[in-house]
């Protein structure tokens, strides 16, 4: 019979469940989410408020009625179904454009090694970092000299159509995109393309059956981010859109405004019509969203 082999003396100490990092960490984080909501529950909290109480008792008190009128007057005043609609005009087609050309550039640069891919990499990522504010006095005047058909634009230019617009997204959005799908594509196995090249498999192939339905979680947290940003943009839409009831519903807002004094329990209730698309979008595709951004942090 042998004698047991002593086994080496491991001291495993565990950290206690409240350590002081722990706490200040859900402390920050608590912390952070409530100066983030705080505009959100204000808004909300005002919208079911009628103006006069708002005005007589102040905001912090308590509120004597609660209604859904300022939502009622939002809605017809500020034109909210119209607007909606001038935003999917806008947003749809300029999402679906962004990641398809984003991702066909991301393929060909992550997927082939040739002499300018690196190149055009850093092409569009810097394209991304230029402020938009800096190259609006040229692109007007272009935009102004660009005719389009009468069924494309109202004023026969590029200018002043949801195509002008539609276009700068997509110039602006591909860049970041871009970067995105190709360092996600890169942690793809570069034998899946060379398995579908002997099996006689197209470019465009490899690119549409292949790559494509493995970078699904990169573009459905694109896809969130794209439409956020899209969707929230004041910028373009007043600069390039002069026919107010055309532009997008972050414009809206503008049309609540009175002369001699704001109702800002009314723009409170638009507010939300506002938001709640986003908040939609985002709880709808959370599980993509989160799974899209962890993905591919670690190989293996």
């Amino acid at each position: 019979m042998s004698a047991a082999v002593p086994q080496p003396y491991v001291h495993n100490k565990k950290r206690g469940h409240f350590s002081l990092g722990r706490i200040l960490l859900y402390g920050f984080v608590t912390l952070t989410a409530i100066v983030w909501l705080v505009p959100l529950v204000g808004a909300l909290y005002a919208s079911l408020r009628p103006f006069a109480d708002t005005v007589q008792n102040g905001f912090f008190s308590r509120p004597d009625t609660v209604t859904l009128d300022n939502y009622r007057r939002a809605w017809d005043q500020g034109d909210i179904a119209r607007k909606y609609w001038n935003t999917a005009l806008i947003l749809v087609p300029a999402l679906i454009f962004t990641l398809f050309f984003s991702s066909m550039v991301a393929f060909v640069c992550s997927r082939f090694s040739w002499r300018f891919n690196i190149f055009m990499l850093s092409l569009f990522t810097a394209g991304n970092l230029l402020p938009q504010q800096i190259i609006i006095q040229p692109l007007f005047q272009m935009y102004n000299r660009v005719p389009l058909p009468d069924w494309m634009s109202n004023s026969g230019k590029l200018n002043g159509s949801t195509w002008g617009i539609i276009l700068i997204h997509i110039a602006f959005q591909s860049g970041f995109c871009t970067f995105v799908l190709s360092n996600y594509m890169k942690l793809l196995p570069k034998s899946l393309n060379e398995a579908a090249r002997i099996d006689g498999a197209s470019v465009w192939k490899q690119y549409w059956q292949i790559i494509m339905p493995l970078t699904l979680p990169a573009l459905a947290a694109l896809a969130t981010l794209e439409f956020t940003w899209i969707y929230n943009d004041f910028f373009w839409a007043v600069v390039l859109e002069q026919q107010g009831a055309d532009r997008p519903i972050t414009s809206s807002l503008a049309n609540l405004g009175g002369e001699f004094f704001t109702d800002d329990n009314l723009i409170a209730a638009a507010s939300v019509f506002v938001a709640l698309p986003t908040l939609v979008v985002y709880f709808a595709l959370q599980r993509y969203f989160i799974s899209g951004l962890t993905l591919g942090s670690e190989k293996g």
